[in-house]
């Protein structure tokens, strides 16, 4: 997308240049204030006439990376839910869908585990139980 263009509708690789490009401007504001800004994907697409960035700002953890509360999260309860820490991330299918595991809330008893349809980012919520057999169904194959 060069500089200039006019965007009419939007769509997948248009919403992550345009993230890409807004991370990139605020980059130097958290800098700035001793913080580390990194991007949490978009969402929302809705009918190609919006969607909405997500951006992660926090303080830096020591190595200096950006503190993420909700891949430490996920690494801590993984197991308890039958599912790796490394799974966070992982593409699932069921039906014709995609899917990419985004987080575990385990305020949510029954559909805990968090996901994101590809490529609309849709988020939805799974139980932990399907989420790993479909995981595991898919290292099979």
């Amino acid at each position: 997308m060069s500089k200039g263009k006019h965007i009419t509708r939007l769509i997948p690789a248009a919403c992550e240049e345009v993230q890409s490009r807004m991370l990139e401007a605020c980059q130097k504001i958290a800098a700035d204030h001793g913080l580390v800004i990194e991007s949490a994907g978009w969402r929302g697409l809705d009918s190609g006439f919006a969607f909405e960035p997500v951006f992660r700002v926090s303080v830096p953890a020591s190595d200096g990376t950006a503190f993420n509360l909700e891949k430490d999260m996920f690494e801590f309860l993984a197991a308890r839910y039958g599912l790796a820490p490394s799974d966070l991330g992982r593409e699932f299918s069921t039906g014709s869908e995609r899917f990419r595991i985004t987080g575990i809330d385990p305020k949510r008893p029954r559909y805990p585990i968090s996901a994101e349809r590809i490529p609309d980012r849709r988020g939805f919520k799974f139980t932990a139980e399907n989420v790993a057999m479909l995981l595991q169904a898919q290292s099979k194959s």
